[in-house]
């Protein structure tokens, strides 16, 4: 029989208890670490139909097969969409809620909504940029000027006879007729509108004069002849309209790169960089599959998926950008 040491069986006894213990914890420890293993829920800060919305629900199938589970698209409209954003930055950081986040939502709420209370660069963690969507200065067709330059002279030889419609005081729409008038050195008057629906139905009556809209919007009217065409804000000439230069090529880079709207994917700040990467790298799988890409371009969309770093950048190359142009316009909202 063999010498019996209490000491020593103790130990063991102690040991193989732990042992147990870490192995009874090994299943709970691999589902915490795997990601993801249940459903995504995506944000969306603004009603259905809109371009966010076609944007989340374009993406969300493909997104679904790259992360291997189901993707849901939830409106959370209201207050300029800083009621959606409010939500994601308060919602766990486990990755399982994440939203579009819009030039709009993301560096101009900031800055002039009283609603918004989210810090883009604080309070939500970048996955990656999503799309682009080219803009489009157009005219009613009664406009006496053919192109950007004609325009300006006859808004400057006119001061405060035109206007120029948007979506609402303190809105990006708001803000794009601030920057019109600082970069091209005129002065349209600001009528705000409770919608782009109503400021795009202004201008086609001709009572607002110009109108600054995304062109999936916009390009009916243009095809139609009820608007004209004057710049472009986009990396290129559209194919659709070879004749329009973008605002760059007219030597107004600040306002191409400030009207071209852009969309993102966020996360609420502290959410595990392995999940941000897993989200990311899913994400760009999504916008690789060549049906993802033809359903964008059809809607006027560019996929434009990166890193999160690049996505910060871009949000706070905008709050700069949009910070100056406020305080050149000596705009306030209080």
């Amino acid at each position: 029989m063999s010498p019996y040491f209490p000491g020593k069986h103790a130990a063991g006894r102690a040991a193989l208890m732990l042992l147990l213990g870490a192995c009874a914890a090994l299943p709970g420890l691999a589902a915490a670490q795997a990601f993801p293993s249940q459903p995504v829920t995506v944000i969306v800060p603004s009603s259905a139909g809109g371009s966010a919305d076609i944007m989340a629900r374009i993406i969300a199938e493909p997104l679904a097969q790259s992360l291997g589970q189901p993707v849901i698209v939830e409106n959370k409209a209201g207050a300029g969409g800083a009621i959606g954003m409010n939500s994601v930055a308060n919602a766990r950081p486990d990755g399982y809620t994440i939203a579009i986040g819009t030039a709009s939502t993301l560096t101009t709420n900031p800055l002039m909504n009283k609603a918004a209370k989210v810090d883009p660069l604080k309070d939500l963690a970048p996955i990656s940029p999503l799309v682009s969507i080219p803009g489009i200065l157009t005219v009613t067709a009664s406009f006496k000027a053919d192109n950007l330059d004609q325009f300006v002279a006859e808004v400057k030889s006119h001061p405060d006879q035109y206007t120029m419609g948007s979506s609402g005081f303190g809105s990006i729409g708001h803000l794009v007729v601030e920057a019109i008038n600082q970069e091209l050195g005129i002065e349209l008057r600001h009528i705000p509108y409770r919608g782009m629906g109503p400021a795009v139905m202004a201008t086609l009556s001709g009572e607002s004069q110009a109108l600054f809209d995304q062109y999936p919007s916009s390009r009916p009217h243009v095809v139609s002849g009820k608007l004209k065409p004057l710049a472009v804000a986009w990396n290129e000439r559209l194919p659709e309209l070879p004749g329009v230069p973008t605002f760059a090529e007219a030597g107004y880079d600040t306002l191409n790169a400030l009207t071209t709207t852009w969309f993102g994917l966020v996360a609420p700040a502290g959410t595990p960089p392995r999940v941000v990467q897993a989200l990311n790298q899913a994400l760009l799988q999504a916008l690789a599959k060549p049906e993802t890409i033809a359903q964008l371009q059809k809607v006027g969309a560019q996929p434009i998926g990166d890193t999160p770093q690049a996505l910060t950048r871009m949000i706070s190359e905008s709050l700069d950008r949009n910070r100056e142009i406020i305080k050149q316009r000596g705009l306030t909202f209080d």
